[in-house]
């Protein structure tokens, strides 16, 4: 028995040996393993790799590939984080620019182009001044009666839970108003700090505004020239890609901001004719907040005619409160099956669930602004997927590596999807085809 061990001891170790020590040439694992790494270290990584399954391989080579691009992310977000208030210069700069550039190339046609600008956005802040304006003069006609009018609604309300179903105790209904007198007055030294703080967010918000005028108006008269000029300082076996992208990216960016206005603009006339026929005081600045709210998709418009609805129930009760509910339910289908589909579904091509998912990380991240902007961000960066997906399949179309320049040579023809826009010429116009 002791010899028999010792044998089978010996044999185990010479086996290791074999597996471990150097390959002897011309044997089978030599052959195997040639031009590869040592018998010893292939038959080691085999070993490993026959021991984790291949779901598990796969989803760490996932994993590591994915905590890269998501501290990418982080890093760019994080960046402006900190220089939020230029980059929401230059947001509300293209969304002036969207907007403006077809009037501003209308009248280039008959006028030069930096007067046309000059008119176009001498018009539009009229225009914005002149609303804001008019909000003013409703609120400040209508301040006496709408104070006598809610101190009449808020009584009704009282009465209104006192009774059957709700049947609220009188007293918990003062001990509550008694406890809100309180809460202000004790707090009032934290109310005069916000108001001051208020003051100076006053002066961020005209920086900014300012800043995003001074984007509009040089976007507006040579956004062309300043793309070309930022395609001409990269590599050229870069410069097709980007253009391509650039050019999806704009095209995306512009029919969501035309979409989205025209929708607003929908809502906040449809909220304050019915406001106004139902004799809802403030219908002026609800319509106005209902076309603000607009701006974020899903939750904007409920949230705005929810204002409304309180203001209606204070003001005329809850028959007209119930009316105006009704109007959130209709305006709401409305906006989901009609506007939405038949307005933006060329320009943006995400499913629902996309949308409400950006929304609702664009608020967690950067609050309201990241609610507005998280929706044209997303669409934008899934239309230049698309674009440079086209344009890879169309390089294997024609026999080319993908990873090669596509840029194209002379005498070649790219076609009028992927022709470079001319540069600035007699007759031709500079707008921002792709800031």
């Amino acid at each position: 028995m002791p010899r028999q061990s010792d044998q089978r001891r010996h044999r185990i170790r010479a086996a290791r040996r074999s597996v471990r020590g150097p390959v002897r040439p011309g044997s089978r694992l030599d052959e195997a393993a040639a031009g590869e790494a040592p018998a010893g270290e292939a038959a080691t990584d085999r070993y490993t790799e026959s021991r984790v399954a291949p779901a598990l391989r796969a989803a760490a080579a996932y994993a590591w590939r994915l905590l890269v691009v998501g501290a990418v992310v982080y890093a760019v977000f994080s960046v402006l984080g900190r220089f939020h208030e230029i980059a929401v210069a230059v947001f509300l700069g293209l969304v002036g620019t969207a907007m403006l550039r077809p009037v501003t190339d209308l009248l280039a046609r008959r006028i030069p182009r930096p007067l046309a600008v000059a008119m176009a956005l001498i018009s539009s802040i009229a225009l914005i001044l002149g609303v804001l304006a008019l909000v003013g003069e409703t609120v400040a006609g209508e301040l006496t009666v709408l104070q006598r009018e809610f101190g009449a609604g808020v009584e009704r309300i009282e009465r209104w839970l006192e009774r059957p179903p709700f049947r609220v105790n009188p007293e918990a209904l003062r001990d509550v108003q008694s406890w809100i007198g309180r809460f202000l007055s004790s707090h009032r030294s934290t109310v005069i700090s916000t108001a001051l703080s208020g003051a100076g967010r006053l002066v961020e918000v005209l920086t900014t505004l300012a800043l995003a005028l001074f984007s509009s108006v040089f976007f507006l008269h040579s956004g062309d020239r300043q793309w070309n000029w930022f395609c001409d300082q990269l590599p050229p076996s870069a410069r097709e890609r980007v253009s391509v992208a650039g050019r999806a990216a704009w095209r995306t960016f512009t029919g969501y901001t035309h979409g989205i206005v025209l929708v607003a603009a929908t809502n906040a006339i449809l909220v304050g004719v019915a406001l106004y026929a139902l004799g809802v005081p403030l219908a002026v600045p609800l319509a106005l907040l209902e076309f603000f709210a607009a701006f974020i998709p899903l939750i904007g418009s409920p949230i705005a005619l929810a204002v409304a609805a309180i203001v209606a129930l204070a003001a005329k009760g809850p028959v007209v409160a119930a009316v105006v509910v009704a109007l959130i339910v209709v305006i709401g289908q409305l906006e989901g099956h009609v506007l939405h589909p038949v307005v933006m579904s060329w320009a943006v091509r995400l499913h629902p669930l996309v949308v409400a998912l950006s929304v609702i990380g664009g608020a967690i991240a950067a609050g309201v602004i990241g609610a507005v902007v998280a929706v044209p961000i997303v669409s934008v960066l899934w239309s230049v997927r698309q674009a440079l997906r086209a344009l890879h399949h169309q390089g294997e179309g024609l026999g080319q590596d993908p990873g090669q320049d596509l840029a194209p040579g002379p005498g070649h023809n790219p076609g009028p999807e992927l022709a470079p826009d001319p540069g600035p010429g007699p007759g031709h116009d500079p707008g921002p085809g792709r800031p």
